[in-house]
């Protein structure tokens, strides 16, 4: 999505340990209007599929989920990163390590959202070594769901995360797939398609 790319080239900025700051108008500062041609795009990468519930993890993929899910008429599950006392009921849990939080959580969804009749998008801001990813497909397996794909906005494409979530059999449509970062020099390389 060139639009995509070419906001991260003017508002992105590359700092030290491969994180990228797109804090300005994704997950931090939420550019609504620019999350809307997000949604549209990851309808027509999707389009002509059988999705019924869009999965994702909070904080940052709520906002995402939320403008695509209009584009598809369904509704958004997310994950929470913590069990909660507002968390009725039987659960499906996952391990995670965050790449940006340096530290393991268990994520969780309650039985009640997800079943075997399920065809599950998955949606996250970014994939980077791809622990949230296989946790929200453990989950949805856990189900039963049927993954249909993984939407992601950034993809670190010069991590693993995205190699081994298509190792898996995942569909994985990213938006915008960085090829190399470099902190010192804030230069920004995409694959190019």
């Amino acid at each position: 999505m060139q639009a995509l790319k070419e906001k991260i080239l003017a508002e992105g900025r590359v700092f030290e340990g491969d994180v990228l700051k797109v804090d300005s108008f994704l997950n931090h500062q939420i550019d609504v209007k620019f999350l809307g041609e997000i949604g549209k795009e990851f309808r027509r990468r999707f389009d002509g599929c059988e999705i019924n519930k869009i999965l994702t993890v909070e904080a940052s993929g709520i906002g995402i989920a939320c403008i695509v899910a209009q584009y598809f008429d369904v509704p958004v599950v997310f994950a929470k990163k913590s069990m909660s006392v507002n968390i009725a009921g039987d659960v499906y849990k996952a391990p995670v390590t965050s790449f940006t939080r340096k530290k393991q959580y268990e994520m969780v969804v309650s039985k009640s959202f997800l079943s075997p009749e399920d065809k599950v998008l998955i949606l996250d801001d970014f994939l980077a070594e791809g622990s949230a990813l296989l946790g929200l497909a453990s989950l949805a397996r856990s189900a039963g769901a049927t993954i249909v794909g993984a939407g992601i906005v950034i993809e670190k494409a010069h991590q693993q995360g995205g190699r081994l979530i298509r190792e898996q059999g995942i569909r994985v449509e990213s938006l915008a797939r960085i090829a190399s970062m470099d902190h010192r020099t804030g230069k920004i390389e995409f694959v190019t398609d």
